[in-house]
């Protein structure tokens, strides 16, 4: 049957009536909870019959095409999708629903054009009254390309980040070890040190990046592992500002407040001092004045009846813009000044959110950023 072929056009309610169960969902124009309608689906629904004529066109298929509902009921499935593929040969032609393979069940996912080079997700279904017979329905799926094109966008700015940060060390630590095979003997040992302590900070550096990708798949995939174990919160907290002291930090800078008793909490050491390292290097690095940290216990973030335990940090400077606060934890935010990946927060909201918690972003008292994040207390790896 000729996809071009037309009759007189369907209501909305009637079309709704006459899908029948095989279309592949539960359409009813009667009491909701008996099944959904077609305008109750997130992605465009386009339902043609036996003569190629449509009798469906929900909400969502009028809005990504721009076409309006009542001049596409009734007419020809190619006029009311008049789409085309990448090379400009129109898919109706191509595919022939109606006309071709009598074992053909429908079409997989394929980006497609509409009229003005609108990109859109086109998926097909071909409903048979029996396995070689003629087709009685065309199921039209259509979906946007906004969130594939989020993603491919994501992807190709993870690469180039990635691809600027490795170069920057790769190519210090070629220069400086090409140099030192190539001169040996013309360098002092304080210069050959100076020159090995450097190429050490960059290896130290591409490692810390590759640790950084692997993290991001992990968390993109759920695939992050937790070895719950009994962490001492304070503890850890001490061992950073420590760390931070012995680099040159003034010991006035970090006010330590923990209040006390605090439930017992069971999470992974290793990615809690992760969390902990990347929000107080970010308080050195972009606050100003003293760094606080405050460590309480709270009710876990979804039973409020379980115990947890909250930890904040806070500095005196600038803070974030009221308009930025909602993409601090996104990839790739750095902020008013540079430097780094702009992945540490990313990576800290995944780790928490991957124990049970919440991680919140606010303006601190002395007016800098504050930062906060709920651990549940949890259970032992053997008791999970």
């Amino acid at each position: 049957m000729a996809v071009g072929m037309s009759r007189p056009r369907a209501t909305h309610t009637a079309a709704v009536r006459a899908l029948p169960e095989e279309a592949g969902v539960i359409l009813t124009a009667g009491d909701p909870a008996m099944g959904i309608g077609p305008d109750d689906l997130p992605d465009g629904l386009v339902v043609a019959d036996e003569n190629g004529d449509v009798i469906c066109f929900n909400t969502a298929a009028a809005r990504i095409t721009a076409t309006p509902r009542e001049s596409a009921l009734g007419t020809s499935i190619g006029r009311a999708l008049p789409l085309e593929d990448l090379k400009g040969r129109r898919w109706w032609d191509l595919t022939d629903p109606y006309g071709g393979l009598a074992t053909r069940v429908g079409q997989p996912e394929r980006n497609l054009l509409l009229p003005g080079g609108r990109e859109v997700l086109v998926s097909a279904r071909y409903v048979r009254e029996s396995p070689t017979g003629p087709v009685r329905r065309l199921v039209v799926s259509l979906r946007g390309t906004e969130a594939r094109r989020r993603t491919e966008l994501s992807h190709a700015e993870l690469i180039a980040t990635v691809a600027h940060e490795l170069r920057s060390p790769l190519t210090s630590v070629k220069g400086f070890t090409a140099t030192l095979l190539a001169k040996w003997e013309r360098f002092t040992d304080d210069q050959k040190r100076l020159m090995l302590e450097t190429v050490d900070a960059d290896a130290n550096r591409v490692n810390r990046l590759i640790a950084e990708l692997l993290d991001i798949s992990r968390i993109d995939s759920g695939r992050l592992e937790l070895r719950r174990q009994p962490v001492d919160i304070s503890a850890a907290v001490e061992r950073h500002v420590q760390a931070h002291t012995a680099n040159g930090q003034s010991p006035d800078r970090f006010l330590v407040r923990t209040r006390q008793p605090l439930p017992a909490l069971w999470a992974d050491p290793d990615k809690v001092d992760q969390v902990l390292g990347n929000l107080l290097e970010n308080a050195v690095r972009h606050g100003e004045g003293t760094v606080t940290i405050e460590i309480a216990p709270a009710p876990a973030p979804a039973k409020s009846d379980e115990s947890g335990t909250a930890v904040t940090v806070s500095d005196e400077g600038p803070g974030i813009p009221e308009e930025s606060m909602g993409r601090v934890f996104t990839r790739f935010w750095r902020g008013s000044k540079r430097g780094g990946t702009g992945l540490g927060l990313y990576i800290v909201k995944g780790i928490v959110e991957a124990h049970g918690g919440t991680i919140t972003v606010d303006r601190a008292p002395g007016g800098g950023a504050e930062f906060r994040f709920i651990l549940p207390v949890s259970a032992p790896a053997y008791l999970v």
